[in-house]
């Protein structure tokens, strides 16, 4: 995915050499849109015993949605008082109604449709965005999130973590690339946004797999990313092997570095939605530094700005589109067949 770069004067967006998600929506919306994350009440295949009972390795006791609202008031209460939190920090007007917690396309789409419907619906709520599964998403499910977008916008955000199968049966996540793939493509021909999650520091992974979960995920037509620090978690499966056998995880500096060479290698298009990650400090074992959020970010643009390197600097855009088209027909294809 490297290619020569005749421009060398880096990419700004905005004064950031990176798509920021901050960026990007003021772009679409004229203005600060914040992210409400909401419960839809939803459990998960690798939780209820269809896929496994303990769900992900890393995936703590709220579904990765540990900043949720509980699930028991209706969703517009859950907008009303998610606003009325974030109220002493933003002064925006809009939000994204961001269902966060669990497989949330993971239920009878009469039910999807009344919760999805009626966060839409609210005034305020300019987008909708919805944590999912790729073996989540059947077809009448599919045609109800197009049927949305054509509303406002949806986004759909698939939890892949890396390319490699052989880690991810190692977190008994339960799918397989292929089927992240195909989910991305189904989503694709409706014209639904799809926002990949990728973790960093997975037990056993080196930085070049690393790298190459982000090359590969950058050929396929996604809108956004979010690139996220392995945390581990107090519950989590993984926080009793890493208690039982400690295993390596990123420095600070490492982290920042592989983070920027992820940035050079993602086409400019794609909007980063997350650089690092909020783990729940009453719940976090480790990494400890990556609570100094703040610290994190910093680091990053500097090491951006001292290695000269920014967002699509060694994307190759034509093979991409060129890897995008062959899918979809090979994707029509077997579909018709």
């Amino acid at each position: 995915m490297h290619t020569n770069h005749t421009d060398l004067q880096p990419r700004l967006w905005g004064d950031r050499r990176y798509h920021s998600l901050d960026y990007a929506l003021k772009q679409t919306f004229g203005e600060k849109v914040y992210r409400l994350s909401l419960n839809g009440g939803m459990t998960c295949p690798n939780r209820d015993g269809t896929l496994g009972s303990h769900g992900c390795s890393f995936c703590s006791a709220g579904g990765s949605g540990d900043f949720a609202a509980g699930s028991a008031p209706s969703v517009t209460a859950q907008i009303e008082q998610a606003k009325k939190q974030v109220a002493a920090k933003s002064k925006c007007r809009r939000y994204i109604a961001y269902f966060q917690a669990y497989t949330n396309t993971y239920a009878p789409v009469a039910r999807l449709r009344g919760l999805f419907e009626e966060a839409i619906a609210h005034p305020d709520i300019a987008a909708l965005s919805i944590a999912t599964r790729c073996d989540c998403l059947p077809p009448d499910v599919l045609s109800l999130l197009e049927e949305l977008n054509h509303i406002k916008p949806v986004w759909t955000e698939l939890g892949l973590q890396t390319i490699h199968d052989g880690t991810r049966r190692k977190m008994g996540s339960g799918f397989t690339l292929s089927q992240y793939e195909d989910a991305v493509l189904s989503l694709y021909a409706r014209g639904i946004d799809v926002i990949t999650h990728l973790i960093f520091g997975l037990p056993g992974e080196t930085r070049e797999m690393m790298l190459a979960s982000v090359s590969r995920t950058a050929m396929l037509p996604i809108s956004g990313v979010k690139l996220q620090l392995l945390h581990i978690l107090k519950g989590t499966v993984l926080n009793d092997q890493y208690e039982a056998s400690p295993f390596r995880l990123p420095s600070l500096e490492e982290y920042c570095d592989l983070i920027a060479e992820a940035l050079a290698l993602l086409p400019p298009d794609i909007v980063i939605h997350r650089l690092t990650g909020d783990g729940p400090r009453a719940l976090l074992t480790a990494p400890l530094w990556s609570t100094d959020k703040k610290r994190v970010l910093n680091t990053i643009l500097r090491r951006l700005r001292e290695r000269d390197l920014w967002q699509g600097k060694f994307c190759d855009a034509e093979s991409r589109k060129t890897y995008v088209s062959c899918l979809c027909e090979k994707t029509a294809i077997l579909r018709r067949k």
